[in-house]
C-alpha cells in the first residue's frame, strides 16, 4: 500500500515515553463533580453509593488490565499504579492516561443504574487525568501519604462543613467560620456541637478505599463424585487502612512487593510540592492548532462482538458522529472535528487556552467526554442491541504550526479514510458474497492497486465503488456553522437573528472548494470576532433588549 504525500505529518508527533526504572501512577479526578454531584442531589458530606460507584469502575481496571497492581481513591479521584517492570503501551503517557479515563467513564456510566437504580443520569460525567513518574519507591510511597493526608483534611472539613449547613447557617457562613480551624478543633466541633466522633464515622469516608489483587482459593469444577476442584485465583479486593503508606500495611502484600518493592521506613511528613515535581507536564506549544485524535481501543473485537454490518456499520458511525457533535457543544474551543471508522480527530482554536494547554488535561477530558457519550447514546442508535462490554478509546495531542501542514493532516487522514473503506468493501465482499475465508480474500488483494480494487467490484458484485455512500468513502466532518432563525417578540415585528450550532457534512476536505466556501474554520481573526459579537448578543439578549441582527 503506498503512503500519501501528506504522511510527513506524522513528524510532528512527539514521544512521550515514561522511562524505566520509573514508576508510573495514573491519576484520575472528577471534572465539574461538584455540580455533579448537585445535580445528580449525592448525599452530603459524602455519599457512600457514589464511594460504591467509583470503587466498582476502579475495580473493573484492575481487571482489565493486569499491569495495574494497585489503586487508591477518595471523593472523585482514583491512583493506579502500575507494576515496576510495565512495557503496556510501551510506557507512552498520553496512551496511559486516555485509555485508563476512557475505560473508567465507560464503566461509571454502564454502572450508573446498578448504583442508583432510582435516579436518572442526567449528563455524561467525564474526568481528566495524569501521569505522575515516581522516581523511586520512597517517591511512590510520599505521593500515596499525600493522596490519603488530603482525603482525610477535606472529609474533616466537609464533615463540619456539611453539619453546619444543616443546622441553617449558609454554605459561604460556614466555609468562613472554619476558616483557619485546625484539626483538633474541627474534631471539638463535630463532637460538642453534634455529638459526632470523628473516628467513628466510616472508614471508607475517613480513610478511602485501596483495591489490590490478592490471591482467592475458588471452585472451578467438581469431579463426577462430586468432589470440588479449587485453584487459586488472583482477584481484586477492596480495604481500608489508616495508612496505606506504612511499611505494616504495605509491606505484608506478597503481591505489591513482587511486582512494585517494599518501603524501608515510614513517612513522617507529607510535602506535596515534592511529590508534584514527578508529574508528567507537558505544555503544548502556543500559537499552533492542536488536534487530539482519538482512536478505539480494540474496536475489531467489539464491532464482532456487537455484531456490526460488515464492510460499514451506518448506525455505527452515527453514534460516532453524534457524540463528537456533543465533544464540539462541551467545549467550544474545538472548531472543527474530522471522523471515520472508530477514530476521530478535534481541532482546537489556535489561541486556546483549554487547561492552559495542558496535553494530560485536553486529552483526558476530550476522550472521557466521548467515551460516557458513546455509552450513554448506545440506545438511541442500538435499541435492540445490549452493550455487551465497556468501549475504550485512546488518544493523543499533536501541534501543527500553520494551517497549511493542518489541512495536510486533515487530508492524510481523509486519504486514509478512502484507502481503508476501499480494502474494506473489497474484502467483506469476498468474504460474504463469494464464501472466501478471511486470508484468502487478503491473499486476493494482496498488493492490488486503487484501479484493480475498483474493477474487482465492478466485474464481480456489480458495484460502483464511488456510488457508494458518501460518508464511507470520505468520513464525516463536525463543525460549527451560523443558522439564521426568526424571532418575534411581544409587541414587536419578526427579527432574524443567527446564532451557531454544529453541523456534520460529508464531502471532500483534500481539495480547497471547502475550505473557501468556509473560511471562517481555520480564521484566527474572524473567530474572535464571532466568539465577541456571540458574547455580546447574549448579554444583549439577557437584559431582554431585542436580538441584534
Amino acid at each position: 500500500m503506498a503512503n500519501s504525500k501528506y504522511e510527513y505529518v506524522k513528524s510532528f508527533e512527539v514521544e512521550d515515553e515514561v522511562m524505566l526504572p520509573n514508576l508510573i501512577v495514573v491519576r484520575i479526578d472528577g471534572r465539574n463533580f461538584r455540580r455533579f454531584s448537585e445535580v445528580h442531589e449525592f448525599e452530603k458530606p459524602v455519599d457512600g453509593r457514589a464511594l460504591n460507584l467509583m470503587n466498582l469502575c476502579a475495580t473493573a481496571i484492575l481487571e482489565e488490565y493486569p499491569d495495574i497492581v494497585f489503586s487508591y481513591g477518595f471523593s472523585d479521584e482514583y491512583s493506579f499504579v502500575f507494576k515496576k517492570t510495565s512495557k503496556f503501551y510501551q510506557r507512552r503517557a498520553s496512551k496511559l492516561l486516555s485509555l485508563i479515563v476512557s475505560f473508567f467513564s465507560s464503566v461509571y456510566v454502564m454502572k450508573w443504574k446498578e448504583i442508583f437504580s432510582e435516579k436518572e443520569l442526567k449528563y455524561p460525567p467525564s474526568f481528566q487525568s495524569r501521569v505522575i513518574c515516581c522516581a523511586s519507591k520512597e517517591v511512590l510511597q510520599t505521593y500515596l501519604a499525600w493522596r490519603q493526608n488530603d482525603c482525610h483534611v477535606n472529609n474533616l472539613h466537609d464533615t463540619c462543613l456539611w453539619m453546619l449547613v444543616k443546622e441553617g447557617e449558609t454554605e459561604r457562613d460556614a466555609q468562613e467560620f472554619l476558616k483557619g480551624t485546625q484539626k483538633q478543633q474541627k474534631n471539638e466541633l463535630l463532637f460538642q456541637k453534634f455529638r459526632i466522633n470523628y473516628k467513628n464515622l466510616p472508614a471508607m469516608y475517613r480513610q478511602g478505599s485501596c483495591i489490590f489483587k490478592a490471591e482467592v482459593e475458588e471452585n472451578v469444577k467438581y469431579n463426577e463424585n462430586g468432589t470440588p476442584v479449587k485453584r487459586l485465583r488472583r482477584k481484586a479486593r477492596i480495604v481500608q487502612s489508616e495508612n496505606i503508606a506504612g511499611r505494616s500495611f504495605w509491606n505484608e502484600l506478597p503481591s505489591l512487593l513482587k511486582e512494585v518493592g517494599g518501603f524501608t521506613e515510614d513517612v513522617d511528613k507529607v510535602n506535596p510540592e515534592y511529590v508534584r515535581f514527578f508529574q508528567f507536564e507537558k505544555k503544548l506549544m502556543p500559537s499552533t492548532w492542536i488536534v487530539v485524535r482519538i482512536d478505539g481501543c480494540h474496536f475489531h473485537r467489539f464491532s464482532e462482538v456487537h455484531e456490526f454490518e460488515k464492510p460499514n456499520d451506518k448506525q455505527a458511525l452515527n453514534l460516532m458522529n453524534s457524540c463528537a457533535v456533543a465533544v464540539l457543544e462541551e467545549i467550544q474551543d474545538i472548531i472543527f472535528a474530522y471522523g471515520v471508522s472508530d477514530e476521530y480527530s478535534f481541532v482546537l482554536k489556535k489561541d486556546s487556552q483549554f487547561y492552559q494547554r495542558q496535553a494530560s488535561e485536553i486529552v483526558s477530558v476530550i476522550v472521557s467526554f466521548f467515551s460516557s457519550m458513546y455509552v450513554m447514546k448506545w440506545k438511541e442508535f442500538f435499541p435492540r442491541k445490549e452493550l455487551k462490554y465497556p468501549p475504550s478509546f485512546d488518544g493523543r495531542a499533536v501541534c501543527y504550526p500553520s494551517s497549511k501542514i493542518l489541512q495536510d493532516y486533515l487530508a492524510w487522514r481523509q486519504v486514509d479514510c478512502h484507502i481503508n473503506n476501499q480494502y474494506n468493501t473489497c474484502f467483506w465482499m469476498l468474504v460474504i458474497k463469494k464464501g472466501k475465508s478471511k486470508r484468502e480474500a487478503q491473499n486476493c488483494l494482496k498488493g492490488t492497486q486503487a484501479q484493480e480494487k475498483n474493477e474487482l467490484l465492478i466485474k464481480e458484485f456489480n458495484i460502483d465503488y464511488n456510488e457508494l455512500e458518501t460518508m464511507f468513502r470520505q468520513g464525516s466532518l463536525a463543525f460549527w456553522e451560523k443558522e439564521d432563525i426568526t424571532m418575534t417578540h411581544e409587541n414587536t415585528a419578526s427579527v432574524e437573528t443567527s446564532h451557531r450550532k454544529v453541523i456534520v457534512e460529508h464531502c471532500d476536505i483534500i481539495k480547497p472548494e471547502f475550505w473557501e466556501a468556509h473560511p471562517s474554520i481555520l480564521d484566527e481573526n474572524h473567530l474572535l470576532f464571532e466568539a465577541l459579537i456571540n458574547n455580546f448578543s447574549y448579554q444583549h439578549e439577557s437584559l431582554g433588549k431585542v436580538p441584534l441582527p
